[in-house]
């Protein structure tokens, strides 16, 4: 899929794919913590063929129109897109860090799912058994998008498949965001309008 025309600059606002620029990319955090970091070489092959896996599943940010992997090259957005650290327990499994580009980022969820299901969906395009992946804790609703993808994670692993509905529906396992306005919504109560 290709974007449409940027208003805000061409291609001199994005590293180079086959670049790692950690001035461009946001620092690890508590997900990756103790586990082996992703840099230079590494972190360049597997976000090149994150690049390829997210054009095939359609893994991208509606709000810049581009592939997600792009994020992590935008100059516009140092501190934003993925890290990758090789689980210290199991080098058969990858974690995945999204850093989102604010706190209040709308799409974290539908993206940090999408990445889930590309990834393990496509297995057969890298090493690993499973990556595993997480919202970065600055984001405001980190806890339930997290406690979603674990859930996720949980049902790959028994039953090798990354399209599962949850049990009692979706409303469980629904985008944190709808949970949260269905839970708070007032009662409309006898009002006349």
């Amino acid at each position: 899929m290709r974007g449409f025309s940027s208003a805000f600059g061409g291609d001199d606002l994005f590293d180079d794919y086959d670049e790692f620029v950690p001035e461009h990319i946001p620092s690890p955090a508590r997900f990756l913590d103790g586990h082996e970091v992703l840099d230079g070489a590494d972190h360049v092959a597997f976000h090149e063929l994150t690049r390829d896996v997210f054009e095939d599943r359609g893994v991208y940010d509606m709000t810049f129109n581009y592939n997600l992997a792009r994020l992590n090259l935008d100059h516009r957005h140092p501190n934003a897109g993925y890290r990758y650290a090789v689980q210290a327990d199991d080098p058969s499994v990858l974690r995945a860090e999204f850093t989102p580009t604010t706190p209040f980022c709308p799409q974290s969820d539908t993206l940090t799912k999408g990445s889930f299901r590309a990834w393990n969906g496509l297995s057969d395009r890298h090493e690993f058994d499973l990556v595993r992946v997480r919202v970065h804790p600055m984001h405001h609703q980190s806890d339930e998008i997290n406690e979603d993808l674990a859930w996720l994670e949980t049902q790959f692993r028994e039953t090798g498949t990354v399209e599962q509905t949850p049990p009692g529906g979706d409303e469980q396992h629904a985008n944190p965001m709808e949970r949260r306005r269905r839970a708070e919504q007032p009662s409309r109560g006898d009002a006349p309008f």
